[in-house]
């Protein structure tokens, strides 16, 4: 199994459109997906009209025996499973901090899920936490959308910072931009000088479009309900370069 995280450490920068659009796709295209919804918001829950509760909370998932399994719960699309968001999870880094070897717990969780599914895409909370530590540990690709922005382009480096301080072992970061619209001359400007300067870049970005709000509306992927949209087309161009550069080693 194959585990795709998006995250980024400035909320509100489409880090959840992409998790359930790229997640819809990959089923669409025959992987036996997973999302996991770790943000305690509850949005990737909530477009899949799946209640955002989990029994027993974020302690369930110290209990011992506990399978992630018990939580997963099945979406209105063949393919696509989600272990739904639950609120406690605000408390993960109060609960686990005292735990052995507190960065390696969702890890340690996933393994009897890792014959079941081709690919996890996990939801993250905007932050860099005990939780986001688990994350990177166990993610082998990290989609990091970004906001044509100077505040946003600064905590993408600023997330560089924290990894070369602290270097996960396989993770791959894939930057995307995210909310891009190109009547913005700074916007134009910077998704130019980053595109120049960050090799890793995707070279997709998701338009600053009124289908992508309507996904909180529509409680669907947009390339469900919009498939011929702009911002659909872009995210399955965004699915086609992760397929390139994250998976063009695994076959189904």
């Amino acid at each position: 199994m194959k585990i795709m995280a998006t995250h980024n450490i400035k909320g509100g920068v489409g880090k959840t459109s992409a998790a359930v659009s790229l997640a819809y796709l990959a089923a669409c295209d025959g992987y036996r997906t997973l999302l996991w919804d770790l943000d305690p918001q509850g949005a990737a829950s909530f477009c899949f009209r799946i209640k955002p509760k989990v029994r027993g909370g974020v302690k369930s998932l110290k209990r011992d025996p506990f399978s992630l399994e018990q939580a997963v719960k099945a979406t209105d699309f063949e393919g696509l499973d989600l272990i739904p968001a639950d609120f406690s999870l605000r408390n993960f880094d109060r609960i686990f901090t005292r735990t052995k070897n507190p960065t390696r717990h969702l890890a340690r969780l996933l393994t009897p899920l890792r014959q079941e599914y081709d690919l996890l895409f996990i939801d993250c909370a905007p932050s860099i936490s005990l939780m986001a530590e688990n994350i990177f540990h166990a993610a082998d690709a990290l989609l990091v959308p970004l906001i044509p922005s100077t505040f946003s382009v600064r905590t993408y480096h600023q997330m560089l910072d924290y990894f070369h301080k602290n270097p996960p072992k396989k993770l791959q970061l894939l930057p995307f931009f995210s909310m891009y619209d190109k009547r913005r001359q700074l916007q134009r400007d910077l998704v130019a000088s980053m595109s120049d300067e960050v090799r890793e870049m995707l070279n997709t970005s998701i338009p600053y479009a009124k289908n992508v709000e309507l996904m909180g509306v529509e409680r669907a992927p947009v390339n469900q309900f919009a498939p011929t949209s702009r911002s659909a087309v872009a995210y399955r161009n965004l699915w086609r370069e992760v397929k390139v550069r994250a998976l063009d080693d695994y076959t189904l």
